[in-house]
């Protein structure tokens, strides 16, 4: 048992197990799921979703996943329910009742109560034959022929298939709705993921110096522009206008090849037509140009005129690579 080989053999045989469970899933589905999606997406309430045991973490993560793609959801543990929580669900409310067996204790006390109150039950189980199964509106089947655990007791491929379920109606859902890359960006505000959906240009540029030159400057005067503004480059311009760009490395070349340099102005030295980015452009749009390019800086327009520059420390500092 103790080789490697055997580790991997039994890793490889849970990941089979499970995946193969998963597939037959969608040989499951009936006109129950799409009669459930279609009566979620049209209901006035909210969707709460109750269990007990590793079924109430299984609960948690679809609740999570149905509220960041715009299905408002509640988690309320069975448990927790025949104990003063059930005052969670509202009149027009949908409940989903998540249950491997559905003949556990808690649930065949919470469902009388769910189905009293006259709100509609969705089971989500592996056995539709159950108490849970026999008493709901809709059930979702998530049989599975065994757990992936050697005992078949632990549940394993069980919550596995109930993940699933829960991604499935999640993502109906969200093509109903036409949730788009804005919307998700609205639910996702912090973190790398929420800034790669709505930090534009702007909002980087706007807080660094705006290096700039006019096509006479002496190179001094260009030298310690870029020196002063610490993004390694200044923008040539002419009446707001860009006519090019010098970096430090357009620096370090001309001194290389020339000793006689003092009477050089920016024109002599800059890069005409330098890459640049509309200011109300995505901030991962000037990443994949910089990517694309193989350069650490773009300067930044607002309606033709010269508005600043982000740089690749802009991009790396927030998160976005």
């Amino acid at each position: 048992m103790n080789t490697k080989k055997s580790i991997l053999d039994i890793a490889k045989q849970t990941i089979l197990l499970e995946s193969e469970a998963v597939a037959n899933l969608a040989n499951l589905l009936d006109s129950d799921f799409s009669d459930v999606v279609e009566l979620i997406y049209k209901s006035k309430g909210r969707l709460i979703i109750t269990g007990i045991g590793k079924s109430a973490i299984i609960a948690n993560k679809i609740v999570a996943t149905l509220n960041s793609t715009g299905t408002p959801s509640v988690f309320m543990h069975a448990a927790d329910a025949i104990h003063g929580d059930l005052g969670l669900i509202l009149e027009d409310d949908l409940v989903i009742c998540i249950s491997k067996s559905g003949n556990t204790p808690e649930i065949k006390v919470l469902v009388p109560l769910i189905k009293n109150a006259k709100n509609k039950l969705i089971a989500i189980t592996g056995n539709i034959d159950s108490f849970l199964g026999q008493q709901s509106d809709y059930n979702l089947n998530a049989f599975v022929a065994q757990e992936a655990c050697p005992n078949n007791l632990a549940p394993t491929t069980s919550t596995t298939a109930q993940l699933v379920i829960g991604d499935a109606l999640a993502v109906c859902l969200l093509e109903l709705r036409e949730f788009s890359s804005k919307d998700f960006a609205k639910y996702h505000p912090g973190g790398a993921l929420g800034k790669r959906l709505y930090l534009r240009v702007h909002d980087l540029s706007s807080v660094n110096e705006k290096p700039q030159v006019e096509l006479s400057t002496p190179l001094k005067d260009v030298i310690v522009e870029i020196s002063e503004k610490r993004l390694g480059v200044t923008a040539v311009v002419e009446n707001n206008k860009i006519m090019g760009i010098i970096t430090d490395g357009d620096l370090r070349r001309m001194l290389s090849k020339s000793d006689d340099f003092m009477s050089y102005t920016a024109k002599d030295i800059m890069s005409s037509n330098p890459k640049r980015i509309a200011e109300d452009a995505m901030a991962v749009d000037a990443m994949e140009q910089m990517e694309t390019n193989g350069i650490s800086q773009l300067l930044v327009e607002s309606d033709g005129n010269y508005a600043g520059v982000i740089h690749l420390h802009d991009l790396i500092k927030e998160g976005i690579i």
